[in-house]
């Protein structure tokens, strides 16, 4: 896989390549009146999307999370599987809409193919996958599209325990056979498994309007 970045870009940097890019007039207008009136540098600016970002994902893991160990609990792995399929989107759903910000889980070995990256997100995560792969660690980032209009807030995602294992580990020795059916059956072009603890599974994408931002303070 062909690497577009090698390594994270600073936060100062993203903020001075941001200010030269175009930005539709109406935003503009608005978040620099706000901006003037609160005395805000784009640096602050960008500190506080990263911090919400932080905070959001944050949220959002440990949500995913306690409803996934409630499931396998309650239904064993395979009720992993059914939940990850009906309940996974509808919690970020409700997170994206709580905070009015675009939320979503990316990876080059997607379960879901929807969950593919985009232009956008593909030359972070591409650094990401380098930096893991080279033992380099991995940190949030922000970048700044659409005209400066909207910071992509992302932060990598890592297979953290063996518990992830038994729906994303190696088939031969982690997957039970009915649970690797059910992925089978339910996510034909699967691409998640064969994953150790370590492993870089992802990251989160997290579209932040600037102007959004900028109302924090």
């Amino acid at each position: 896989m062909k690497h577009f970045l090698y390594f994270l870009i600073p936060l100062v940097l993203l903020a001075a390549c941001g200010q030269q890019e175009r930005i539709s007039k109406s935003v503009f207008d608005e978040v620099n009146k706000a901006m003037e009136a609160k005395k805000l540098s784009d640096s602050q600016i960008t500190q506080e999307a990263m911090s919400w970002g932080d905070s959001i994902t944050t949220e959002a893991q440990q949500q995913l999370m306690a409803n996934l160990h409630k499931a396998v609990n309650e239904q064993g792995a395979a009720g992993a599987l059914d939940f990850c399929s009906v309940n996974a989107a509808p919690i970020i759903k409700e997170l994206s809409d709580k905070y009015g910000v675009s939320i979503r889980r990316t990876s080059f070995r997607a379960r879901n193919q929807d969950n593919l990256p985009t232009e956008d997100e593909f030359p972070i995560l591409d650094a990401y996958l380098y930096n893991a792969e080279n033992g380099i660690e991995n940190e949030p980032n922000i970048q700044s599209i659409e005209g400066g209009d909207i910071l992509l807030y992302t932060k990598a995602i890592v297979i953290s325990t063996e518990f992830c294992l038994a729906c994303h580990g190696e088939p031969t020795n982690d997957i039970e056979t009915g649970v690797l059916s059910k992925i089978d059956s339910l996510y034909p072009d699967d691409s998640a498994r064969n994953f150790k603890v370590g492993d870089l599974r992802g990251m989160w994408s997290l579209k932040i309007p600037k102007k959004a931002v900028v109302l924090r303070f």
